[in-house]
């Protein structure tokens, strides 16, 4: 089966690199309205940055997707699986059905998205949570300290009254779940996966600047590192933090590692230095990457000469065609039907 990931992510934190930190994530999604050619319904399970499974609305199955997952359990367990995201299928679309109500939403394509979660940390605690999204904006979340539905948007106010009533049973469930279930199923997926999930592969690192109308960009590449979570900045003599310019997502390369790129925009003064930081759990200290102007130059001086050889080669063959056409304008006129002639026979 195709994976399909969801269609939002919570940011992953890339700032902070924990060495034995591990989380599992569920993305319910639901879409609704004409022109999707995605399944109205579906469950993604992920374990750190790997996706363990998937059920969706088209084929009304949850299937492996990590083989560690499908080494580690069999038939009786996806059976139940099932079952469980079959009757949250139910209760998700009965939801949305509420909600496009509320929030007006009659017409076009609009998707609802639940994100729930736990962590664990490598000093040992734990982090739960559950966010509800409408069309990519948060409306309310799951809060840990009151235990109760907050709302972020005013219409997703009568849906959080309606679930926080004890007689709904809707909060005692979501703690649960988040507090035992989930911390429960990570441990034991943890053991599953953990030769896959705990691989460290230390990240490799380029850095080139660019220099147009003034303006320096500075490029820092990082790649082949696992796993995925990485701090990448720029930084000034070793100690400011450069703003970022541009920044790509942490991208997946086909052997199962990561690359992500960070570009800064400077201007070039004499005395300054400019450094890619780079932190990774696979590192025992943060790599502190260097660029020098001096190091790039030398690619361009290659370039000029290449150039200028190129062009003195060029005019070299151009004053020996010149010679040789003028030599031959001197030889006897019998010469040049003989080619002709020769050229006729061959057939060319």
């Amino acid at each position: 089966m195709k994976m399909m990931p969801p269609l939002i992510l919570l940011s992953l934190c890339v700032s902070a690199v924990y060495s034995d930190s591990h989380s599992l994530r569920y993305y319910y999604t639901g879409i609704t309205g004409p022109g999707s050619t995605l399944p109205e319904f579906s469950i993604v399970r992920y374990v750190d940055d790997q996706q363990i499974d998937i059920y969706c609305s088209d084929t009304g199955r949850a299937v492996p997707v990590a083989q560690w997952m499908k080494d580690n359990l069999g038939p009786e367990h996806w059976e139940r699986e099932t079952q469980i995201d079959q009757r949250d299928e139910i209760l998700f679309r009965h939801e949305v059905r509420l909600w496009r109500k509320r929030f007006n939403h009659t017409e076009g394509l609009h998707f609802t998205q639940v994100i729930t979660g736990c962590d664990l940390r490598d000093e040992g605690t734990s982090i739960i949570y559950e966010q509800y999204r409408s069309d990519g904006e948060e409306i309310m979340f799951y809060d840990t300290k009151t235990e109760s539905f907050i709302p972020t948007m005013a219409k997703a106010q009568t849906v959080t009254q309606r679930w926080n009533r004890p007689e709904t049973g809707r909060v005692e469930r979501t703690k649960v779940f988040l507090k035992n279930i989930c911390i429960e199923k990570l441990r034991r997926y943890i053991e599953y996966g953990r030769e896959d999930l705990e691989r460290r592969v230390p990240p490799r690192v380029k850095v080139i600047g660019r220099e147009s109308g003034g303006i320096t960009k500075l490029h820092c590449l990082v790649y082949g590192f696992h796993p995925r979570a990485v701090d990448v900045k720029w930084m000034k003599n070793g100690t400011d933090d450069v703003p970022t310019y541009e920044s790509t997502n942490i991208l997946p390369n086909p052997d199962g590692t990561y690359q992500i790129r960070v570009t800064a925009e400077v201007i070039l003064k004499d005395g300054d230095s400019y450094s890619c930081y780079v932190d990774h759990s696979s590192l025992e200290e943060p790599l502190l990457v260097r660029w020098d102007l001096k190091r790039d130059f030398p690619r361009v001086s290659t370039i000029i000469v290449v150039v200028i050889i190129f062009l003195i080669l060029a005019s070299g063959i151009a004053v020996l065609r010149t010679n040789k056409t003028s030599d031959t304008s001197h030889e006897e006129s019998p010469a040049a039907p003989t080619l002709d002639i020769t050229l006729d026979e061959s057939g060319l």
